[in-house]
């Protein structure tokens, strides 16, 4: 029936009651937290971390309550990159309590998106979002040369993987950073079996093997994995791996490299009819920018060890069926919201007009955290102990930065290049 098919709705009474009743119900959307924190985006990306934390805390006081996981870990990250290692773990700290409690699914908020849309709920963050407050958290505790809490950090990233692989039965691989960095710490804490075992995990799983090759070489020799020794240097002879010599340690620069993917609106047909359902896709930024990396008369190109851009989309993925059906049941029941309507106001006319403004609010949440990199890359050396410069460039942009390196060590270098 069209709405149009009859005299204009005249509202009073129950009629009126009844439909600001939907509209109430629709109201207090979670807002547009993409385009209010677009200038910290930008001075944050310039690398301008105290106007973009100002900026921030300005976007925090304008939305609503539903966005506080998104500005915490907004907040952590652009403090992680301005080098504020403590500040950024405080405030990590925080976003991973809330995101505990926000695990506890309100039933009512639930019943309500159903009516409304997924914007309006609480944001929960992606299971790869969740696990990379550990990730920042490990790297944040190893550059304030705090290996014990660094590797609790790591060990809780890799638990929680295996959990949703093995119990929830979802599709992810473990976060070869995350094992990258545990073979780091443990190295360095002389736990060379345990290294070992760390390396080779994040070996498997990342997209440059041969990146990772070196440390795998020498640990292995080093710790009697005879087979696996001669395996690997079977297919890379020509990598060197000597033992480290008395005056020497080790330094790895970790570059958190590129813009992470963005939402925007895309659409599924769950039954194949031609009835399209919106639901969020990622797109890329741009690429991740080329880093090239110089210390004591070696240069290297940093190599990507993982790609959060590749694993967002499949962490998303996996959560489209979901989606999908609970948008279906969201039609159902928006359907029997608009039945009541015009059931209460006796007006068919009125009914439909409900269903037409309850679908039209019907859209994709589109949040997410936007300050992550796309890529981790790094580069590995080998050098006297001492005082260095590590100089690295990026789309033409070169730094500096003093490092001091200790014998027997392996010492950690993180930056931020977009």
């Amino acid at each position: 029936m069209s709405i149009f098919s009859r005299s204009p709705v005249r509202l009073s009474g129950w009629g009126a009651l009844a439909l600001a009743s939907v509209l109430l119900l629709s109201s207090g959307c979670a807002g547009d937290y993409v385009a209010r924190t677009r200038g910290v985006r930008s001075a944050y990306q310039q690398g301008d971390y105290s106007r973009a934390l100002s900026s921030l805390e300005a976007a925090a006081k304008e939305g609503p309550e539903q966005d506080r996981l998104l500005v915490l870990m907004d907040k952590g990250m652009v403090l992680h990159a301005a080098g504020q290692w403590a500040e950024s773990n405080a405030v990590l700290e925080e976003a991973e309590r809330l995101s505990e409690q926000i695990d506890s699914v309100s039933v009512s908020e639930e019943a309500k998106t159903l009516v409304t849309n997924e914007r309006q709920r609480t944001y929960r963050g992606e299971d790869f979002e969740k696990l990379m407050i550990s990730v920042l958290q490990a790297l944040n505790y190893a550059e304030l040369g705090d290996d014990e809490a660094a590797m609790v950090e790591v060990r809780q990233v890799n638990e929680r993987l295996e959990k949703m692989i093995a119990e929830e039965k979802k599709p992810y691989e473990q976060l070869a950073i995350a094992r990258y960095l545990g073979g780091v710490i443990r190295e360095d804490q002389r736990d060379w079996d345990s290294a070992y075992i760390d390396y080779a995990k994040a070996y498997e799983i990342a997209p440059r093997k041969d990146a990772l090759a070196e440390p795998l070489l020498r640990l292995a020799k080093k710790v009697g994995r005879d087979d696996m020794y001669a395996e690997l240097l079977a297919k890379y002879p020509d990598v060197p791996h000597e033992p480290l010599a008395p005056d020497e340690g080790q330094l790895v620069v970790v570059v958190e490299a590129g813009l992470s993917p963005e939402k925007q609106r895309g659409s599924r047909d769950p039954g194949g009819g031609g009835d399209l359902i919106e639901v969020p896709t990622y797109r890329n930024r741009g690429l991740a920018p080329p880093v090239s990396v110089a210390l004591e008369g070696q240069s290297q190109q940093a190599v990507t060890v993982t790609s959060l851009a590749d694993v967002a989309v499949v962490h998303l993925n996996d959560r489209i069926g979901r989606m999908l059906a609970k948008q279906l049941a969201g039609v159902a029941v928006k359907a029997g919201v608009a039945a009541g309507v015009g059931a209460l106001t006796k007006s068919d006319e009125l009914g439909v007009l409900t269903f037409l403004v309850l679908n039209a609010m019907n859209a994709p949440d589109l949040r997410s955290w936007l300050s992550l990199p796309a890529e981790f890359q790094v580069a590995r050396f080998r050098v006297p102990a001492g005082n260095h410069t590590v100089r690295v460039t990026s789309w033409g942009q070169v730094t500096e930065h003093p490092v001091e390196v200790k014998p027997g060590r392996v010492g950690l270098l993180v930056l931020r290049r977009y």
